[in-house]
C-alpha cells in the first residue's frame, strides 16, 4: 500500500495542495496544523514551552492515526512541514507496515514566499495560535483589538528552512518537487499524471 507526504517551506501552499490531491484521489487527509489547532482550542498554552509541546503532541497524534490506517492497509495522505527531526518516526511507519511513499515538496523563490509568509501571518484567518507564543486564547482587557503578530526575519525565515530541513527533508522513495513562487503557473494535470504512474507503478509489486 502507498501513502502521500504533502511538504515543504511555510507558506508554500502546503495545506492547500494536500487538500487538492485529497478530493482528486479521494484520500482522507491528516493534517498536523488541523490537528495543533484543535489542541489550541481544547487545551491551549501559558507559555512557548506549552505550545512546543502541544506541537510534539500533534506530531504524535498524527503518526498514531496514521499507524492505524496503515494497520487496515488503506491510502492516505500526511500533510506536514516535515523536517530532519522528523525522519525517524516516519521512517518507523514505512518500514513496519511496508508502504510505499510519494513525497510531494513544495518550494520557490524564498523572496516571494517570504512575502507571502507575512502575509498569512497577519490575516485574520490565520489560527491565532500559531501566531502568538505566550499565551492562547489570549487573554484581551477592556475589549482591546487583538495585537499584531510578531514577525521573523527574511535573515530568520531562509535560516529556518536550511537548519531544519523542510526542502531537503527525504525519506526515500518517489519525489515530486513543485515550485509554488506563482500558483497560477502550476501544472496540476501534470502533477496529477505524475502521481497517477507512480501509484500504478507502485501498485504493481
Amino acid at each position: 500500500m502507498f501513502c502521500i507526504l504533502v511538504t515543504g517551506i511555510p507558506a508554500a501552499g502546503k495545506s492547500v495542495m494536500a487538500e487538492t490531491i485529497s478530493e482528486r484521489l479521494k484520500l482522507p487527509v491528516i493534517s498536523k496544523d488541523a490537528i495543533k489547532e484543535l489542541l489550541f482550542d481544547n487545551v491551549g498554552f501559558q507559555s512557548r514551552a506549552e505550545k512546543v509541546n502541544l506541537g510534539i503532541a500533534s506530531m504524535e497524534i498524527m503518526y498514531y492515526a496514521a499507524g492505524q490506517l496503515m494497520k487496515t492497509g488503506q491510502p492516505f495522505i500526511l500533510e506536514n512541514n516535515f523536517e530532519y527531526s522528523s525522519e525517524p518516526g516516519i521512517k518507523h511507519l514505512l518500514e513496519k507496515y511496508q508502504y510505499s511513499v510519494l513525497t510531494i515538496t513544495l518550494t520557490g523563490d524564498y523572496n516571494v514566499i517570504y512575502q507571502r509568509f507575512l502575509k498569512r501571518e497577519s490575516s485574520p484567518d490565520r489560527h491565532r495560535g500559531h501566531v502568538v507564543n505566550d499565551c492562547y486564547p489570549e487573554k484581551r482587557e477592556n475589549n482591546l483589538k487583538t495585537p499584531k503578530a510578531k514577525t521573523i526575519s527574511y535573515e530568520d525565515f531562509v535560516h529556518g528552512i536550511e537548519q531544519r530541513g523542510f526542502s531537503a527533508f527525504s525519506v526515500g522513495g518517489r519525489q515530486i518537487i513543485v515550485d509554488t513562487t506563482d500558483f497560477s503557473k502550476i501544472k496540476t494535470e501534470e502533477l496529477f499524471s505524475q502521481i497517477a504512474a507512480w501509484k500504478e507503478k507502485t501498485m504493481e509489486y
